[in-house]
């Protein structure tokens, strides 16, 4: 017989995922699940001394989209460097499976369009050994990872998937294909999905400009599938919406909620254009949870924002035509031409035309520097316009000459949404609320605007340290936010918090000196593809199913997590 493996914290500052206030003990761990808490007597194979250091529950990040990613590498970057010990993903109705091979190349323009992971690295990194749903689960199982990871059945593959171009065209489903997805879905789920996910926005489009397959889809459709994890008491239910109509979205949801009883999560984000509709969401929501049914949002720990530079997808000069013209060159050619006075003289000439893309993309008064250490809640008068204003140039001159620095690798910031106020406390108010969980961090997408998957370190360095501009948010708190919270919510309930029979997941923290960097631009992706990544000092240890995986931010080479199939209960 085996001797069970142990594992001793001592004397750490236990915050237990409970939100009750932090404490001094001990842990041991049996086997991959705390067997006590408090005082342990004793000894084991491995002790680690925490004392003067934060012990938490490992972070769970319920808002991802590593589907790909997991299929090529079992590390689980930039989430698994950053104290995140599990991840869900196959959010906002993409992904990989199910997928006949007539119908790859839809699904790699899609998320090449909505999650900016470039079809390149798609072609090369799938292996694409699997056409249904539990196919692609068994090739997940196969694996090995630094974190575990569990995911959902997206709608836009399970349409493509039953209905063909009709489905790709939007077209509306008909009776035997809703059955038909109803039944494929909860075929997943009974596999090992969490759940299912969908998204509703205008802005998801494939790479050549069409529109999400799940767009404007049918009460009707939405319902049927629902159904179907109802007929298995199954699943969970995600989804990104627009609210055009707040009313009558909403009330389509609560329908769908009540109808087929399983729990729902959406997005939840402050809009520059209609800065209080996110209110009007939650009150509907507040009205909702009172009836009893389950329904949470995701609201991010920071704005979410888009990230600017010369050598990423996006810039300010981003869609313009002298500089347009220069996007297919490899990174040093580029960075000679736009060295070059003339052409630089013939960008900053131009205007854009698209009003939408100048106030998203070319909005210098919302434009700011991002360094290192990156500064998430700018002052008005640190926006690049203001900074334009004191130099005696236009912003444009100095967002273009900033650019240049670090050769071509300096990043700018552009708070998108939840930040309308120039400042975070509509966040404050979002991650108070009763009835939300932190989410949207969106790790394994946007590799080329966007870098959030910090999210979770950032809620604790931010919100419970370092805030000047408003009121923080107590530790316990936050802990409990993003572990026994996001956990609960999509049904791993073995996790997220240090007690007796859950599983060994922790952070040993130096929360004093806990900082985020800046992010970076590697070139590690499958076809030498690049991406945004980030990385923080003070994660003394990072430890899955009683594994430590990263000690001071170094990978010690094992690769405990795995594939978690369906909702789990001690």
């Amino acid at each position: 017989m085996t001797k069970p493996s142990t594992l001793i914290i001592r004397g750490g500052t236990i915050v237990d995922g409970t939100g009750h206030t932090a404490f001094t003990g001990d842990i041991k761990i049996v086997d991959g699940k705390i067997d006590q808490v408090g005082v342990v007597t004793g000894t084991a194979d491995q002790e680690i001394d925490a004392k003067g250091l934060l012990v938490t529950p490992g972070f769970v990040d319920i808002h991802t989209h590593y589907d790909g990613q997991v299929t090529w590498s079992n590390q689980v970057a930039s989430s698994s460097q950053l104290g995140v010990t599990t991840v869900v993903m196959g959010n906002c109705g993409i992904g990989f499976a199910p997928c006949n091979p007539e119908h790859r190349d839809i699904m790699m323009r899609l998320m090449e369009g909505v999650e900016d992971i470039p079809g390149a690295v798609l072609q090369e990194g799938l292996p694409w050994n699997w056409s249904s749903f539990p196919e692609y689960l068994d090739a997940l199982d196969a694996r090995s990872y630094d974190i575990d990871i569990a995911t959902q059945i997206g709608h836009a593959p399970l349409r493509i998937h039953v209905m063909g171009d009709r489905g790709a065209a939007r077209e509306p489903a008909r009776d035997e294909d809703i059955e038909t997805m109803a039944r494929i879905a909860a075929e997943a789920v009974e596999a090992g999905a969490l759940g299912f996910s969908t998204s509703r926005t205008i802005l998801h489009k494939s790479s050549d400009g069409m529109h999400t397959p799940t767009l404007g889809a049918a009460e009707k459709e939405l319902a049927g599938i629902a159904m179907g994890l109802k007929k298995i008491g199954k699943g969970t239910l995600q989804l990104v919406t627009d609210f055009d109509d707040v009313d009558a979205e909403f009330a389509m949801l609560r329908r769908i909620v009540e109808q087929s009883g399983r729990p729902l999560s959406l997005t939840l984000l402050q809009h520059e254009h209609l800065p209080d509709r996110w209110r009007r969401v939650m009150a509907h929501m507040h009205d909702a949870t009172d009836a009893g049914l389950k329904m949470k949002a995701q609201c991010g720990a920071r704005p979410v924002a888009l990230i600017f530079s010369f050598a990423l997808t996006l810039c300010p000069f981003s869609q313009l035509p002298s500089y347009e013209a220069l996007k297919d060159l490899p990174h040093e050619a580029r960075m000679t031409k736009l060295r070059d006075p003339e052409v630089r003289a013939a960008i900053l000439a131009e205007e854009h035309h698209e009003e939408m893309y100048k106030r998203r993309v070319a909005n210098f008064e919302n434009l700011y520097k991002l360094g290192d250490p990156p500064e998430y809640e700018p002052k008005p008068e640190d926006s690049l316009a203001a900074l334009a204003s004191r130099a005696g140039v236009s912003a444009a001159e100095y967002a273009y000459d900033y650019l240049l620095e670090n050769d071509g690798k300096s990043m700018l910031y552009r708070p998108l949404y939840n930040y309308f106020e120039k400042n975070l406390d509509v966040l404050r108010e979002m991650l108070m609320d009763r009835d939300t969980v932190p989410g949207l961090s969106d790790g394994g997408a946007h590799y080329g605007f966007i870098c959030d998957a910090s999210f979770p370190t950032y809620l604790l360095t931010h919100w419970a340290r370092d805030r000047s501009r408003g009121e923080k948010i107590p530790l316990e708190l936050l802990i409990k936010m993003q572990t026994q919270d996001t956990a609960a919510t999509v049904g791993l309930n073995d996790r997220g918090l240090l007690k007796p029979g859950y599983k060994a997941d922790i952070n040993i923290i130096d929360f004093e000196n806990l900082h985020l960097h800046g992010p970076t631009i590697t070139y590690d992706l499958p076809a030498g593809g690049r991406r945004l990544g980030q990385r923080a000092d003070g994660y003394r240890a990072t430890i899955v199913s009683g594994v430590v995986t990263y000690r001071n931010g170094q990978a010690t080479g094992e690769l405990p997590g795995r594939l978690i199939r369906g909702a789990q209960s001690l």
